[in-house]
């Protein structure tokens, strides 16, 4: 409907002229409330939103730029669990989606995630013992290698931060390796720098239970953090170049790191303590020190760790768990069907993107903005963040920082440049100190007595 009806004619009446500048007068008033409005929305606009171009867009153009580079990506497990690393038998070319037990990652949803790199994660259980423990994490580390072999249009073995940015700009995803557990090396100096020399980039110093030489987060601690055989890994570490993954460590491990690593060390799939009080998470003291070893916590996407309402249901579910193996003693399929049973009367609730991005922005207060990035966890976890079901999910928390107001210079630091940055200094590092003193040599028995 129009807003007045102008006359036409040129022999108007005086009541036409009148009405005729009245409409005139009334076209300039609203055009002039137009563009107000239009000034307004402009200026209220947070730095760095897309409000020329959709979201979609402004997300692309930054990931096109940045390599996104999430820290921990559980699938070369997920192969050996589900069909024994016959990668044949699982081909993430086609939608795992779909599956009865579904799969977070495929290369699809890599692509609409924006991956611009993985460290994909050669985890194995803290139950496998010594040269067990040995052999499976380099298995695992061959199912890495094969999966760039498989699929050399998508993937391509990533070693150095160059070698993330060269590969990025070639339309790949760069793949790294990272192991999950120092029980993989078995006190062993020689193994660590074997799995080095294999493409392993960082490795999580310990799991879910405490090695001969550090504190893990879960249990009593027996150490009271790193050991001086514990020291020694550390050293080493720096002087290869892998980087010291602080996910999983007890606070005192972390703290013990701090004071002798020479270069950034990272938690690869981590978030704040502060905010959920779980002991995977990071406390705000260990935030504060990180800035100055110029490290990073990649914000993890486990929902007990990012919201306490799932924390703590997933607390009670872990004790239903445990009476039911109590009373259930000897049958473990009978345990998993009452835990099944527990778990469909009582649904959890789940962890928002919201939550994920105020870790992300307390790591940005209290750390930096130079010392944050992501670390999903996909394919590791068995529940999800409500918006973040896979690895196809990333723009959305994208933007909801953008809808915060987060600049895109914030955006491309939490997305990959700070790793960028982490990686090239533990690099420069390790190029000073194999200049300056042999391979270490020291056996556990020797140092820790």
């Amino acid at each position: 409907m129009s807003l007045c009806a102008c006359p036409v004619t040129s022999q108007v009446s005086a009541d036409a002229d009148g009405d005729r500048l009245q409409c005139g007068a009334m076209k300039r008033a609203i055009t002039l409330l137009a563009l107000l409005v239009t000034v307004h929305v402009g200026a209220a606009a947070p730095s760095g939103t897309a409000t020329a171009e959709g979201s979609g867009r402004h997300i692309d153009r930054i990931l096109a730029e940045v390599p996104l580079i999430d820290g921990h990506n559980d699938l070369p497990w997920e192969y050996r669990d589900r069909v024994k690393n016959h990668l044949a038998q699982l081909d993430i070319g086609q939608d795992q989606s779909h599956l009865a037990k579904p799969l977070h990652t495929d290369i699809a949803r890599l692509r609409q995630g924006r991956i611009g790199a993985q460290f994909w994660s050669v985890y194995v259980p803290v139950e496998l013992k010594g040269a067990d423990a040995v052999l499976t994490t380099m298995e695992q580390i061959d199912v890495v290698h094969r999966l760039a072999a498989t699929y050399p249009d998508v993937f391509e073995l990533a070693y150095t931060a160059d070698d993330i940015t060269r590969i990025h700009k070639s339309g790949k995803i760069a793949s790294l390796i990272g192991m999950e557990g120092g029980h993989s090396i078995d006190n062993s100096l020689a193994a660590l720098r074997e799995f080095y020399r294999a493409g392993a980039r960082y490795m999580t110093i310990t799991h879910t239970a405490s090695t001969a030489w550090a504190d893990s987060e879960s249990g009593a601690p027996l150490h009271n953090g790193l050991t001086p055989f514990g020291k020694i890994v550390i050293g080493e570490m720096n002087r290869l170049g892998m980087l010291v993954d602080l996910s999983h460590v007890s606070p005192k491990t972390m703290q013990d790191v701090l004071d002798v690593s020479l270069a950034p060390v990272i938690f690869s799939h981590s978030s704040t303590r502060a905010l959920v009080d779980h002991p995977r998470n990071v406390p705000d003291d260990v935030l504060q020190r990180l800035k100055d070893l110029d490290g990073v916590v990649m914000v993890s996407f486990v929902p007990s760790f990012d919201s306490d309402k799932a924390r703590l249901h997933s607390a009670d579910q872990s004790a239903e768990e445990a009476r039911l193996k109590d009373l259930l003693r000897g049958d473990p399929q009978k345990v998993k069907e009452a835990l099944a049973k527990w778990n469909a009367a009582n649904p959890g609730p789940r962890a928002t993107i919201a939550d994920v991005a105020d870790h992300i922005e307390h790591v940005m207060n209290v750390a930096g903005v130079d010392h944050v990035g992501i670390g999903g966890d996909f394919d590791g976890i068995t529940s999800t963040p409500a918006g973040l079901e896979s690895v196809a999910d990333y723009p959305k928390l994208f933007e909801e920082l953008i809808r915060r107001g987060h600049s895109d210079d914030d955006l491309k630091k939490l997305a990959g440049l700070n790793v960028l940055r982490v990686m090239k200094k533990a690099e420069a590092v390790a190029a000073r100190l194999q200049k300056e003193r042999p391979p270490a040599d020291a056996l556990i028995g020797e140092v820790d007595k």
